[in-house]
């Protein structure tokens, strides 16, 4: 039987968005995303809980990315779970676990005089990455 690595996020950028251009002019662009849940604990008061993660976009969504987006915009991302493992200087193992974007929406409300060639990126639907990025980000 096969598995499933998929991931479905809303929530918003810690900051905005690092992108590099790689060989082969290939963009890959990396930023903190916060989801925040929120319930009501046993006595009844409300408690917020966030998580950050990782977020990973390789070719036209980290262009995408660099261009709209910036601290604190909402997103909707879905991808999935990629860890990177590498030796310190020390030769100590260092794990990361990040999300792989492969489609992204942006959540935030249009700013007023956008025009539609600014609108979202794929008529219809949400913007999609494309595959076989390289296994090497350095940030």
């Amino acid at each position: 039987m096969r598995g499933v690595n998929r991931v479905m996020l809303i929530g918003n950028l810690g900051k905005d968005p690092e992108v590099q251009l790689l060989e082969g002019n290939i963009s890959v662009a990396k930023f903190p995303l916060a989801t925040t849940e929120t319930f009501k604990d046993r006595s009844g008061k409300l408690v917020s809980q966030t998580e950050w993660h990782t977020v990973v976009l390789w070719r036209g969504l980290a262009d995408l990315a660099q261009k709209f987006l910036h601290k604190s915009s909402l997103v909707y991302i879905e991808g999935r779970l990629r860890t990177r493992n590498w030796e310190d200087k020390d030769g100590v193992k260092k794990y990361i676990t990040e999300v792989v974007g492969e489609n992204l929406i942006m959540l935030d409300k249009k700013a007023e005089g956008l025009t539609h060639e600014h609108d979202d990126p794929a008529p219809g639907g949400p913007a999609s990455g494309e595959e076989g990025e390289p296994d090497a980000i350095n940030f």
